[in-house]
């Protein structure tokens, strides 16, 4: 049966991980160690009940030391930034090492990290590699319809002037004559394949039923998609009030912290209903 207090943990973990890897590459080193410390305590409060399905391997161990030494040595050699695509290429490094460790809570960790990494990267590869390599402009379709343009109408109620310039491009003319793209980040879609890679993820590790998996599949895509439309709102209007910088700024931070709130409320919301419906169904 699911624990809902594992999900709570697995889904606030992941909230933390994606504000840690932001804080690192766009803002605060500091703040974004401090995250992955924070993470580092709430990993060590998950309940895994499940017994281990693999066996230790230096197939594993060795495999996971050639992912990590091949995104590295790619990396220096491109003289490349440090990407989302690539912290998810250290965890799968990381997990699938972790799995070789003699110790059952850390393998199962591993087994864990690994198919949620795995999974993050298929989808990461199918709609920004493969999509673009066949030519299918669905990155551009999703960032109009499903971003710009709720986003847009959600300011325009609270009397802000701005116009759409093209298909990912608006106008904002406030204290600063701006224009700002909506696309890639933007489209908070690495929100969506992050949390669809954890809730797979968990049920390598514990037993979830069918409906209740696809239920919360649901549940966390809607979250990661009204999270974002929040923070692209946000931001418009920080940049009409107070101009780019100040909006950069808040770009940074605000991303990761919505998700987090958001996150946490959502899934007591759903314990509380959960509980509610079995003390119901005991009296009945």
């Amino acid at each position: 049966m699911l624990d809902y207090k594992n999900t709570i943990l697995f889904l606030v973990i992941l909230a933390l991980f994606l504000g840690a890897t932001v804080e690192i590459n766009e803002g605060s080193i500091l703040i974004g160690v401090l995250l992955f410390s924070l993470i580092l305590i709430l990993i060590t409060r998950i309940k895994i009940t499940s017994p281990l399905t693999t066996r230790p391997s230096k197939f594993y161990m060795l495999l996971g030391f050639s992912i990590l030494l091949t995104d590295i040595t790619y990396n220096i050699g491109t003289n490349s930034q440090l990407g989302t695509l690539d912290i998810m290429t250290f965890i799968l490094g990381i997990s699938l090492i972790a799995q070789d460790v003699n110790r059952e809570d850390i393998q199962k960790m591993g087994v864990f990290g690994t198919y949620m990494s795995a999974m993050f990267i298929m989808l990461f590869l199918i709609f920004f590699s493969l999509f673009n390599y066949l030519e299918i402009d669905f990155i551009r379709i999703f960032d109009h319809y499903f971003v710009l343009l709720p986003s847009v109408s959600i300011i325009k109620v609270f009397g802000i002037p701005i116009h759409i310039v093209s298909t990912e491009t608006v106008h904002i003319p406030g204290v600063e004559n701006m224009t700002v793209i909506i696309g890639g980040p933007c489209s908070g879609l690495y929100s969506m394949f992050l949390l669809i890679a954890t809730l797979v993820a968990y049920t390598r590790i514990e037993p979830v039923e069918r409906k209740k998996f696809l239920l919360l599949l649901a549940i966390s895509i809607a979250i990661a998609y009204i999270a974002n439309l929040t923070r692209v709102s946000i931001l418009y209007a920080v940049g009409y009030h107070y101009g780019t910088d100040t909006m950069m700024t808040v770009h940074v931070h605000l991303g990761w912290i919505i998700f987090v709130i958001v996150v946490t409320l959502l899934m007591f919301i759903m314990n509380k209903i959960s509980r509610t419906t079995k003390k119901i169904k005991i009296s009945a």
